[in-house]
């Protein structure tokens, strides 16, 4: 028995439960460290998924711009979302989650808030709501992604599912005010207010989370061996980020991240145009605007995704479940292209793509978990985020360029995105599924494991960097 398996065996003996010795029963409790998560993903998520509600007013603002160059914006967003990550994961797993949360919290304050008090062209709003507000909605991001994997290892899907879903979600629940508030005082006012709200409810948040002690486990859990059948497996490693450079399946991981989120992406970044391109941008469902109701839907299907199929996964495997949501999510994207004319069509078709979109946020956190272990899940999944960092040029950038080709179509994205993502589910089960697997069992038959080490020399077992 190793180091840790020996320690952790003694504090369950004694039946002392070390996060709460070290942090008090509040932030020592993983359910409190699971909703704070949530909290502070629910604030940062406006920064995404609202953002085709400010692009009518900056095309207005900035008349003098091709719409392609206004989605760029969400694409500059979505890549300092995500390709920085990987070094702001690093720094998460080494000093803890509370000092880089906080920093994340002071960018996407100023982001909003610069954007719009004092942009002037669309070169700035790059610079804030580009690099400043995606630089710290990522450091939030998979701070707290990265915390729930620690903190839920018997439940890694549902606990990064509902993690993911406040970022999926929270948009749900301030669409229409912010619409609203849209159309009572502008656009810039209502990013410049709203900026500030939510950067001090993340810096709140961050001064709640903590990562558990070292060599913690829930009471009355401990990892089983894992490698036949539908239920997840679980490497008996913990890999590092130059450990997991070295792996096929996270390579593989990659490409079938890109290929699945471009469908949803595109929607989030270019949704008001695709309604227009559809002919039903003026329309109305039960007296509300199409795009704010739509949108507002969106979010709660990307959020109910995130759980369900989290959940699901934690039965029926994470490569399971990606085979059969990625190959409906391929038959949606493709429905996309023959609802011209149709509001109920586009809100209900739209709602259901994202039903089988947002659990890309789920099953590859809890994947990287399982994969190459919970210890350097920040840095890991950080590198694996990056993919939606490309996909976002492709899906924003990229599509409304491809759209402007075909006198605004979106129809050509659409048929590309519907088969990368069918491509993602054969790849998910023909693939990656013997791959991992034949892995994991050579580790459980007597391979050199990968752990972690038996107590970090700069963290006492009682404490924990926070």
């Amino acid at each position: 028995m190793s180091s840790t398996d020996t320690r952790t065996a003694a504090v369950k003996a004694e039946g002392v439960d070390t996060a709460k010795q070290a942090f008090g029963p509040f932030a020592g409790n993983r359910w409190v460290q699971l909703v704070a998560g949530i909290i502070a993903m629910v604030v940062i998520s406006n920064y995404q998924y609202a953002f085709t509600l400010f692009t009518p007013g900056m095309k207005e603002t900035f008349a003098d711009q091709p719409y392609a160059k206004i989605a760029a914006i969400f694409s500059m967003f979505i890549v300092f979302e995500t390709w920085p990550i990987p070094v702001a994961g690093y720094f998460v797993d080494r000093f803890g989650i509370r000092k880089l949360m906080m920093v994340g919290a002071l960018l996407i304050l100023l982001g909003w808030f610069l954007g719009g008090s004092y942009a002037t062209s669309v070169f700035q709003m790059y610079i804030y709501y580009g690099a400043l507000a995606g630089t710290g909605a990522g450091i939030i991001y998979i701070s707290c992604v990265a915390n729930a994997v620690k903190w839920f290892p018997d439940r890694r899907g549902l606990a990064a599912g509902l993690t993911a879903a406040g970022f999926g979600g929270g948009a749900a629940l301030t669409i229409m005010p912010i619409a609203s508030t849209i159309a009572s005082i502008g656009w810039a006012r209502t990013m410049a207010g709203w900026g500030i709200a939510q950067g001090l409810v993340a810096f709140v948040a961050a001064m709640v989370l903590r990562h558990p002690p070292a060599g913690w486990l829930p009471a009355g859990w401990t990892p089983k061996a894992k490698t036949a059948g539908a239920a997840p497996v679980q490497s008996k490693g913990n890999y590092t980020w130059t450990e997991v450079l070295r792996r096929p399946e996270f390579y593989l991981l990659y490409v079938m991240f890109l290929f699945a989120v471009l469908g949803g992406l595109m929607g989030t970044a270019n949704l008001s145009q695709i309604a227009k391109s559809l002919n039903v941008a003026k329309m109305t469902v039960l007296g509300v605007a199409i795009v704010p109701l739509t949108a507002t839907l969106v979010a709660i299907f990307n959020a109910l995704a995130r759980i369900m199929w989290g959940a699901v996964s934690d039965r029926l495997g994470r490569e399971n479940t990606m085979a059969i949501a990625f190959g409906v999510e391929a038959v949606l994207v493709f429905l996309v292209t023959m609802i011209a004319g149709s509001a109920v069509g586009f809100v209900v078709l739209f709602s259901l793509v994202f039903l089988f979109w947002g659990e890309v946020f789920s099953l590859f956190s809890a994947s990287t978990g399982d994969f190459f272990g919970s210890k350097n899940a920040s840095v890991n999944y950080g590198m694996l985020y990056t993919a939606k960092g490309l996909g976002s040029v492709l899906a924003g950038y990229g599509a409304a360029l491809l759209a402007a080709l075909f006198a605004g179509s979106f129809a050509v994205p659409f048929y590309a995105s519907s088969l990368l993502c069918l491509i993602a589910a054969v790849l998910s089960f023909f693939v990656l599924k013997p791959l991992v697997r034949r892995r994991i069992a050579r580790e459980l038959a007597g391979a050199p494991a990968r752990a972690a080490p038996a107590q970090d020399p700069a963290t006492p077992l009682a404490t924990s960097r926070s």
